[in-house]
C-alpha cells in the first residue's frame, strides 16, 4: 500500500489538496501498478514560521 506524504506550508483550502491528491494517487497507479484504493496522500501542513531551510525562515509570499 503506498502512502505518499506531502508537506506543504498551511493555508492551502480543502479542494485544493484533494485536487492534488487525485493527481498524485492517478500517478502513483500509474507509475507502480498499484490502485487507487490502495494509495493514501497524506497532507502535513507546516506553519512557514516552523520551516527553515538554507540556515533561514523562507521569505512570506506576496500578497494578491
Amino acid at each position: 500500500m503506498p502512502i505518499v506524504r506531502i508537506e506543504l506550508y498551511a493555508g492551502h483550502t480543502p479542494d485544493q489538496k484533494a485536487a492534488c491528491a487525485r493527481d498524485v494517487v492517478d500517478a502513483v497507479v500509474r507509475n507502480l501498478g498499484t490502485t487507487a484504493e490502495a494509495t493514501q496522500v497524506v497532507f502535513v501542513d507546516v506553519e512557514r514560521h516552523d520551516w527553515h531551510a538554507g540556515g533561514g525562515v523562507p521569505p512570506r509570499p506576496k500578497e494578491a
